[in-house]
């Protein structure tokens, strides 16, 4: 099937993409990698009057730490987050999932930032983005305006960012002395949606488990943030089995999946009780090598 009719702006700065988009209505779309939307688009799931192609924007490629901040810009591909050196050295859970995601095509055009802003709870990098607390910088006629990627998902493909405003960047805060982060997912085949995935951050001091955080993906029809299973790690020892036994089943038990092709709902939710066990260990692990 072919895309409906639509009208194409490709400006070359922000404030003139703000100021299409803002014309264009609620119809409009933002495009950066597309790999999201042109799929959507040949299905006529998606029927925009206009396509504003932000690739021709320069400053949208940054990837750098700035201020105490990993700053990510919106033309980002997932390619450079497996490739770069930086991240896998300094940020080894979003290099987990960029060795693992959809295909090198896809990878080779699709962004972190238009990811996040699809608002897929079957996207990798919403989860990533939520459990090292990324800030999400959007610009609208208004201004700038910064999210939180917490809560920015609020329903099946819906998120705070408003229909006139841009993801321009995401900034995640530097690693802590003594932080690990893993992310751990399950697919049919390489490069598929997760069947589930966990993601997992621990901060450590000494072998005392100071902060956690933990993600679920593709299990909810939101990413999900188990907060309450991740508090219950505070404080406790980073060799205490039962501890993470106890977070993994209150992971378990908040996720939310459906049965369908890639497996049934009881299925996954035990998937969700191992990973998130798997993830755990090795940003332990990961955090006791910081601290080494």
């Amino acid at each position: 099937m072919l895309p409906s009719s639509f009208e194409y702006v490709a400006p070359t700065s922000v404030d003139e993409a703000v100021q299409a988009l803002a014309a264009g209505g609620v119809d409009a779309k933002v495009m950066a990698g597309g790999q999201s939307l042109l799929p959507m688009l040949k299905l006529r799931l998606a029927r925009p009057n206009l396509i504003v192609d932000i690739n021709n924007i320069v400053g949208l490629d940054t990837l750098e730490e700035s201020d105490g901040m990993l700053r990510i810009g919106a033309l980002v591909r997932h390619g450079h987050l497996e490739r770069s050196e930086l991240i896998r050295d300094r940020y080894p859970m979003i290099f987990d999932a960029a060795q693992r995601l959809a295909d090198p095509l896809t990878r080779n055009r699709g962004t972190f930032c238009g990811s996040i802003a699809h608002g897929d709870a079957a996207g990798d990098w919403a989860t990533i983005a939520m459990v090292l607390g990324a800030e999400l910088h959007a610009v609208g006629p208004n201004g700038a305006v910064v999210h939180s990627a917490v809560d920015f998902q609020t329903s099946m493909f819906e998120t705070k960012l408003g229909a006139d405003q841009i993801l321009v960047e995401a900034r995640i805060p530097m690693p802590k002395f003594g932080q690990g982060s893993s992310y751990k997912k399950i697919d049919r085949k390489l490069g598929d949606y997760a069947t589930a995935a966990v993601g997992a951050s621990i901060v450590l001091d000494g072998t005392t488990i100071t902060e956690a955080s933990i993600g679920l993906t593709n299990v909810g029809p939101l990413t999900i943030h188990a907060a309450d299973a991740a508090a219950s790690l505070v404080g406790k020892s980073i060799d205490d089995a039962e501890a993470f036994e106890q977070t993994a089943v209150l992971a378990a038990a908040i996720s939310d999946p459906v049965s369908d092709l890639r497996g049934l709902a009881e299925f996954k939710r035990e998937l969700v009780r191992v990973l998130t066990k798997r993830a755990l260990r090795t940003a332990g692990a990961r955090a006791q090598a910081t601290e080494a």
